[in-house]
């Protein structure tokens, strides 16, 4: 059995379905009671930062993808607490959603530091931004094709979520993987401009860009985020350190294929844009 924690979200989703298709048995974790789950799947509802709220998924189960939201860091949730009822649970086997910000010193550390120090078997995943964060302007995009960001020209190397979910699968059901780190980015850098280039390629229509300012951008951003981590992301969308823009082979390594362009997202999602 694989636990699978964030199981409604754009990783989540398709890990789940990945781990169904290779024959594994699964329990998907959310805080709320989805309405897609697939059939075969067990669910239960838990919140990380309540960590005993986990432990009836972790029965009979070996290994645990863990994603831990927004939320539960901004509030300053304590992954030892969790750790602590994941390893009293029976699992052996952790697969962290980490940020490739690590890697660069650009985010903290704190939560790989409490994975490693847990005594259970680790990998930790380290994607930079998803293609699907571009999901943000689908209604913008809906309603007037136009496509409001800051930061117009400045690439960087988005990931496709469902590389992400066909990496982790691997890690889960391989122990070849365990004290590995996996440096997760799409196959080139694309900046803004191109990402609403590609979108109007998907639709067969034009898109106009928009620059924001930085301060137009934030004021937008702090309406579903905390503070700190909006003023952090704009810091590393303005001026991304030289890690964070470079290409890294390890979805090839992992999937022996190349990771998933821009385009290819966009063309697979262009329903949520029309």
């Amino acid at each position: 059995m694989i636990v699978v924690t964030g199981a409604t979200g754009n990783v989540g989703r398709p890990l789940v379905r990945a781990l169904l298709a290779a024959g594994e048995r699964v329990t998907a974790v959310s805080r709320r009671s989805p309405d897609d789950i697939p059939a075969g799947v067990r669910h239960h509802r838990a919140d990380l930062a309540a960590p005993r709220t986990l432990k009836p998924a972790l029965d009979g189960a070996e290994s645990l993808f863990l994603l831990t939201s927004g939320d539960f860091v901004a509030q300053g949730g304590n992954l030892d607490d969790v750790l602590d009822v994941v390893r009293a649970g029976g699992i052996r086997r952790v697969v962290l959603l980490s940020s490739h910000g690590v890697s660069t010193g650009d985010h903290p550390a704190g939560l790989e530091d409490a994975v490693r120090r847990s005594g259970l078997d680790w990998t930790m995943l380290r994607p930079g931004g998803f293609h699907s964060n571009t999901l943000q302007w689908a209604g913008a995009v809906r309603a007037e094709r136009t496509v409001a960001a800051p930061f117009g020209d400045v690439a960087l190397p988005t990931v496709d979520p469902d590389d992400i979910a066909e990496v982790a699968a691997v890690a889960l059901r391989d122990r070849g993987h365990a004290g590995r780190v996996h440096e997760l980015t799409g196959p080139a850098p694309i900046s803004p401009r191109q990402q609403a280039a590609a979108l109007a390629d998907a639709l067969g229509e034009p898109v106009r860009f928009v620059e924001q300012t930085r301060a137009e951008a934030r004021a937008g951003m702090v309406r579903f985020m905390p503070e700190p981590i909006a003023d952090a992301t704009l810091d590393i969308l303005g001026d991304p350190s030289e890690g964070l823009r470079r290409v890294n082979p390890d979805v090839e390594r992992v999937l022996g294929r190349p990771p998933r362009a821009y385009a290819h997202w966009a063309a697979g999602n262009v329903s949520a844009f029309r």
